[in-house]
């Protein structure tokens, strides 16, 4: 027997017990006739004594191991004189009367501590020593206990795990396939799947009303905090429900995952239309754990305009003039106003400029653009955002949609910057009302915003003739502080209406038949109306957790650049492998 209790179990309860333990040795204090040495395992880190009045030859051994020394100890449990409140085994030690060296270690090119003192390039070159760390095993330690929740709530109603293929065919929507070349058929390739979407879909045609799984899905497309080329998804589809239904049941999924987590309880999510989403916060996807919406000063359509006919240029002559009002940050330096004007120039950016307005004490207004703004006009700014004493009021002027995203931008630098985006703190939300389509000028025709498959508003149908652009969605995001946990939307399920689908986003009978004849021919045997929806399971997990990248989440992550530097891939193929595949 290797061990009869693991590194993070015994108590002082225990005291008096013959044990056997057996770990990596954390830590080696050497004390002249006495010696401490800190054991781990995955479970905790438990103290062993060695004393020469004991055993010299045990005290002669402890001196010759290592950091991440594989051994094996057995002893007596003991109260332990100098008690560690920082480690759940702290109140006992064990007077070690067996020692054995499983296996020696080389010295870790970095230590093996929560504060450890390895860069994030060398640590994913040693991920297994890495995922030694207590901070990066809970990490994962939180992802299966989301995995398991998320099975058993599911499971209770009803929804069945089906497993759907990797191999399958490549389609031309969405982002880039992963392709794999077929040994088997010459010249033919197989695609790694972005999502199961279709397979979800045909198992709706065929009676499996509720489905889930915990999916690998794969995109090869740039690369951020956030993504990595395969990430894992919680896949889901419902037959005979209506968007209410999905809404439903997987608001009542994320509470349920709150509630055991986090021991937080919510209230019915807050939903917003996406056209409210980009017009308050310039975002799809609006983090709404602090204030500081949009107010615009001057727009296309809203019948306001504060701005013009002052004799400044730069607003007279563009679309739209937009603000924000930070509160209480009146008391912002001309050094930090400058360092803001600086952020929202920088190129990934892109705004021109910006003009501030300061809320004095005494209720009087003072901006960087005096000279064409009276006191009178400046009030008015005031009023239009409700801004009081204290409050600093920043605004941004250009094309009214390029000024909403560059807004969206510095509303996040101000919201971080004045300590309102926590991590502890959840605000979840649902974005409706989608656009269906979207155009691309590049390539002069429509693109769905979501996935083909995604069926229009019922009351927009009558507009996919005269005017496909303004058709909404039924689609449906949920986002949570700012981040798009997961998105799904009721489906297409009728043959004729897929059809019409694919013609506006410029296939042609033949094309449509060729990469998706699969699913439309399923159509024409008795489809019910489904839907659904995929939660991002590596972004739920990061946002548990309380990180801003799914890396920390993941056993064996790629890097930025799409690399696994422990095992060196991508990497160059064998000549004979490839001329076996025909390459």
């Amino acid at each position: 027997m290797f061990r009869s209790h693991t590194c993070g179990e015994l108590r002082i309860s225990d005291a008096g017990k013959q044990i056997i333990l057996s770990g990596w040795v954390s830590k080696v204090r050497l004390m002249g006739s006495m010696a401490f040495v800190d054991i781990r395992d995955r479970y905790g880190i438990t103290q062993l004594s060695f004393n020469e009045g004991y055993s010299k030859e045990l005290l002669e051994k402890a001196a010759e191991l290592g950091r991440e020394y594989v051994i094996q100890a057995e002893g007596k449990v003991a109260e332990r004189e100098s008690k560690n409140a920082q480690l759940s085994t702290g109140d006992i030690e064990i007077i070690v009367t067996g020692l054995t060296v499983l296996n020696k270690s080389k010295t870790p090119p970095f230590t093996i501590e929560n504060d450890t003192d390895g860069g994030d390039d060398i640590r994913m070159q040693y991920r297994y020593l890495d995922l030694r760390r207590d901070v990066v095993r809970a990490n994962l330690e939180l992802r299966h206990r989301m995995a398991q929740k998320v099975r058993n709530y599911l499971s209770e109603y009803n929804f069945m795990e089906v497993e759907t293929p990797v191999l399958i065919k490549s389609t031309p929507e969405g982002a880039r396939d992963f392709v794999v070349p077929s040994r088997m058929n010459p010249g033919q390739w197989y695609a790694l799947p972005q999502s199961p979407q279709t397979f979800k879909q045909l198992l709706m045609v065929s009676g499996f009303d509720r489905y889930f799984q915990i999916v690998k899905c794969f995109r090869d497309e740039d690369l951020r905090a956030d993504r990595q080329p395969e990430f894992t998804q919680v896949d889901c589809e419902m037959s005979f429900v209506e968007q209410e239904d999905i809404l439903q049941q997987f608001e009542g999924l994320m509470k349920h995952l709150f509630a055991t987590e986090k021991g937080l309880e919510f209230g019915d999510f807050p939903r917003m239309t996406y056209a409210d989403a980009m017009r308050l916060y310039g975002s799809d996807k609006p983090d709404i754990r602090f204030g500081m919406p949009f107010v615009e000063l001057k727009a296309p359509g809203n019948g306001v305009d504060l701005v013009s006919g002052k004799d400044f240029v730069v607003f007279d002559s563009v679309e739209a003039v937009i603000g924000i009002c930070a509160k209480g940050a009146a008391n912002y330096t001309r050094k930090q106003l400058d360092g803001l004007t600086e952020f929202v120039k920088r190129p990934q950016i892109g705004a021109k400029g910006l003009v501030w307005c300061r809320i004095e004490e005494d209720g009087t207004a003072k901006s960087s653009v005096d000279k064409f703004y009276d006191a009178e006009a400046l009030q008015a700014w005031k009023h239009a955002f409700g801004a009081e004493p204290g409050d600093l009021i920043l605004v941004l002027a250009g094309d009214i949609h390029k000024t909403r995203k560059q807004l969206n931008e510095l509303r996040l630098l101000m919201g971080t910057e004045l300590g309102l985006r926590s991590s502890d703190d959840f605000k979840p939300l649902w974005v409706l009302d989608f656009p269906l389509l979207e155009w691309d000028e590049e390539s002069e025709r429509f693109h769905a915003m979501h996935h083909p498959f995604t069926s229009p508003l019922p009351q927009d149908l009558h507009l996919m003739d005269t005017e496909p652009g303004a058709v909404r969605a039924n689609a449906y995001d949920l986002v949570i502080n700012g981040v798009e946990v997961g998105g799904g939307s009721i489906r297409i399920f009728d043959r004729a209406l897929q059809a019409k689908m694919f013609d506006l986003l410029g296939f042609t009978p033949e094309q449509a038949q060729a990469q998706f004849g699969f699913l439309m021919n399923a159509f024409e045997y008795g489809a019910p109306p489904h839907g659904g929806i995929a939660l991002g399971f590596d972004r739920l997990c990061s946002l548990f957790g309380g990180a801003e990248t799914i890396r920390d989440f993941i056993a064996f992550p790629k890097n930025n650049s799409g690399r696994d530097v422990m095992i060196d891939a991508p990497s160059v193929l064998d000549s004979t492998q490839l001329k076996e595949l025909g390459l």
